[in-house]
This record gives C-alpha cells, sequence and structure tokens, in this order.
C-alpha cells in the first residue's frame, strides 16, 4: 500500500454501517468477550471489564495510525455496535490484505455479517494498490465460511495447521476475493 496517511471511510450496506468504534460501543465488546471462539481469534478480551473494552477500541484506532488496516464497527439501523470488522494488510504480501469479522451472539442470523462483508470488500476493490482479499475460516465453522461465500468469495483450499487458537494447531479454509473482479 500506498505510504499515505490511511482514513476510515463510513460505509453503507443495506442492514448495517461500518463505522470507527466508539467508547459508547463497549456492551458488544463485552458480549464478545463472552464467546467461547471470539476472544482467541481475536483481540478481543476474554473478561467483560470496561476498561479491556475500551483498550480493545484504542487497538482498532491505533491499527490506522500504525497502518496495518482498518478496523470497523458493525453497526445496525439504529447505529448500536452489533460486530466487528477489518481489512487488515499482510506484512510482506504486498496487494494482499485479509479480512476478519464477528458478530456478537446475541445479533447473529440476521444476515449482518454477510451485508458487512459485501460492504466491506466493496469498498476494498476501491484500493488502488489491492488485488486480493483473504478470510480464514476453521472448517467447522460453517456460519463463517458460509457468509463468505454468500458475499461472493471463492474458496481455494484448506490450508492444514495453519493457526494457532487456543494454543493448538488448527486447519483453516482459505477464501479469496480477487480484486479485479466486479462486484
Amino acid at each position: 500500500m500506498t505510504s499515505n496517511p490511511l482514513s476510515l471511510p463510513t460505509l453503507s450496506g443495506e442492514k448495517v454501517t461500518l463505522r470507527a468504534w466508539r467508547r459508547a460501543d463497549t456492551a458488544v465488546i463485552a458480549e464478545a468477550s463472552q464467546d467461547p471462539l471470539i476472544p482467541q481469534l481475536t483481540s478481543v478480551p476474554t473478561t467483560s471489564d470496561e476498561k479491556e473494552a475500551l483498550a480493545f477500541i484504542d487497538r482498532q484506532h491505533a491499527r490506522l495510525r500504525d497502518r496495518a488496516g482498518y478496523a470497523f464497527a458493525i453497526a445496525d439501523h439504529d447505529d448500536n455496535a452489533v460486530g466487528h470488522i477489518g481489512l487488515y494488510f499482510i506484512p510482506g504480501a504486498y496487494g494482499r490484505a485479509s479480512a476478519g469479522y464477528w458478530i456478537a451472539s446475541s445479533r447473529r442470523r440476521r444476515g449482518f455479517a454477510k451485508d458487512a462483508l459485501t460492504a466491506l470488500t466493496s469498498w476494498a476493490v476501491t484500493l488502488e494498490e489491492l488485488d486480493r482479499v483473504e478470510l480464514y475460516v476453521e472448517p467447522w465453522n460453517e456460519g463463517s465460511w458460509r457468509v463468505a461465500e454468500q458475499a461472493g468469495y471463492e474458496r481455494e483450499g484448506l490450508l492444514r495447521d495453519w493457526k494457532r487458537v487456543g494454543g493448538q494447531p488448527r486447519d483453516m479454509y482459505m477464501y479469496s476475493w480477487l480484486t479485479r473482479h466486479a462486484i
């Protein structure tokens, strides 16, 4: 990517708005902290402590400042945060970025993740130096890989022992979106 400063846009989907994290969003982070998987795969804290939730929000803003990528709160039509989505540059991999997302358990199965991923991808393809967006999903996580497929991502294969989760090596499906594809 270029050395120009990163700027976080506000993106709109049919069901969600992708926006900057706010200090008022700590309730969704507290809920996500109680999920058995989200804290293992993300920087969401493992406790529902407000101080740790605020530190999570600060880390999301730091990603932009540090040019590591874009971190968005996923907000519903009432502007309540329901989850997180990000586009992160892969160190040393020019032209590639990975996307990751989570939705709080109380807000799942409403189409928020698919809409957020579609909105993020529609915007990501406009980034001049980005050729490819990748997603990594554990094979058992049918909800996440169905979101990827519904958003138009293509499964490229199974990466064996690709990522450590809870201290154990785990297989991951790799999905991709090539930015030369139109949305």
